[in-house]
């Protein structure tokens, strides 16, 4: 751990160190980003769970559409309320002619 580039078989004791640094030693026990992968999931989750369409979401993640239904559709359960704030706010501005150009 002497700076530059992590060569791939010292990724897991450099992840294992970055850990017992940053969290508590609580957290550390617990598999709270027990691997890299972990943030990725997380920030993939945080996307959509924020609105991101599964369209930009795929673009940035480096996946497709088919992949993110597959592993991320179970994040967005229990969505269906806002989607439908989201759909009445639209009919909303389009019969107020507040619509985009």
């Amino acid at each position: 751990m002497r700076g530059g580039p992590v060569r791939s078989q010292e990724y897991g004791a450099v992840w294992k160190e970055a850990r017992r640094k940053a969290l508590t030693p609580t957290q550390v026990a617990s598999p709270l980003a027990a691997i890299p992968y972990d943030l990725r999931h997380a920030c993939v989750s945080f996307w959509l769970r924020s609105g991101v369409s599964l369209a930009e979401t795929a673009r940035r993640a480096g996946q497709s559409v088919a992949v993110l239904q597959r592993y991320y559709a179970k994040v967005l359960d229990g969505e269906e309320d806002r989607m439908n704030a989201l759909i009445e706010q639209g009919f909303a501005e389009h019969e107020g002619g507040t619509e985009g150009p």
